[in-house]
């Protein structure tokens, strides 16, 4: 799961000309995104696993079918596979490249039987799907127009007594020291979220509210901030590297000249100072995930 700027998509199409999330459009590199859902996966495996853990525990049972609502490239719908066996799941997403991919992944994990995709923007209507068991809504909420709407209409698509899981990135991660670059994470966090308060006006956002006033029962709001210091994932390098060059690439003028210039060494130099050369690295990250039942 997981947003990082790059959160699961959904269609909301944006000022700047693409498409948010799992259905991002860019012209940049087409396996940028889907590297970085997979390297936060890994590296933040322990958080999606506690969290996993939570919805078997509150599901009751086996739920026959599982909605996972942009479901990007499939991290999360692999992962449902998996801690549910006898589950159909339908993945939602409105990006064809991400659902060829997930398409892919089923296959090689064996579960290309029990999974169906199915393109669709929520912005432009809900796809033909009902009376599901369990929605997985991760990173995904943020991204829509009208997020009332889409709460409305998965409350009509779980049957009674179902559970929704959305799950939230409160933060961007972190992971140089405050010091480093005269606090330059810092600078391009702040003009990152700036910037993102204008295109994705509920990313952060207490759902709690619109969930309620949609009909559901919140029976876990839950705000978990993780950080990971050494011995660190091995793929830390890699997801440092993913998710500041996806934050470099939605800034231009927002930073100055000397704070690209360090993101180039941090990202493309061939000295110490590279991230996946340095060996000061942390994860500092924030998630918010509420679990609520259709009554």
């Amino acid at each position: 799961m997981g947003d990082h700027g790059h959160g699961h998509q959904h269609g909301h199409r944006h000022g700047h000309g693409h498409r948010h999330g799992h259905g991002h459009e860019h012209g940049h590199d087409p396996d940028a995104l889907p590297e970085l859902l997979e390297l936060d996966a890994e590296v933040l495996h322990e958080y999606r696993d506690a969290l996993l853990d939570q919805v078997q525990d509150l599901t009751g049972g086996a739920p026959r079918r599982i909605l996972d609502l942009g479901c990007g490239n499939g991290t999360g719908t692999l992962a449902l596979a998996g801690r549910f066996p006898g589950a159909e799941l339908i993945a939602v997403d409105v990006s064809p490249d991400m659902l060829h991919r997930l398409r892919e992944k089923a296959a090689r994990a064996g579960v290309a039987d029990r999974v169906r995709t199915v393109q669709a923007d929520l912005d432009e209507g809900w796809p033909d799907v009902a009376g599901v068991d369990l929605v997985w809504a991760s990173a995904s909420m943020h991204h829509v127009a009208d997020p009332d709407r889409v709460l409305a209409d998965v409350f009509a698509a779980i049957r009674p007594g179902g559970l929704l899981a959305v799950a939230e990135v409160a933060s961007h991660p972190r992971f140089l020291p405050d010091s480093f670059g005269g606090g330059v994470e810092a600078r391009v966090h702040a003009a990152l979220a700036a910037r993102q308060a204008a295109e994705m006006p509920h990313r952060g956002e207490d759902w709690g509210p619109r969930l309620r006033k949609a009909g559901f029962a919140v029976e876990s709001a839950r705000h978990v901030t993780i950080d990971l210091t050494a011995p660190l994932p091995s793929a830390t390098g890699r997801y440092a590297r993913a998710v500041l060059a996806r934050m470099r690439s939605g800034l231009h003028d927002e930073i100055s000249a000397a704070d690209h210039a360090t993101l180039q060494t941090l990202l493309d130099g061939d000295g110490p100072e590279n991230l996946l050369r340095r060996d000061n690295l942390t994860v500092h990250a924030e998630r918010s995930a509420w679990l609520c039942r259709r009554p």
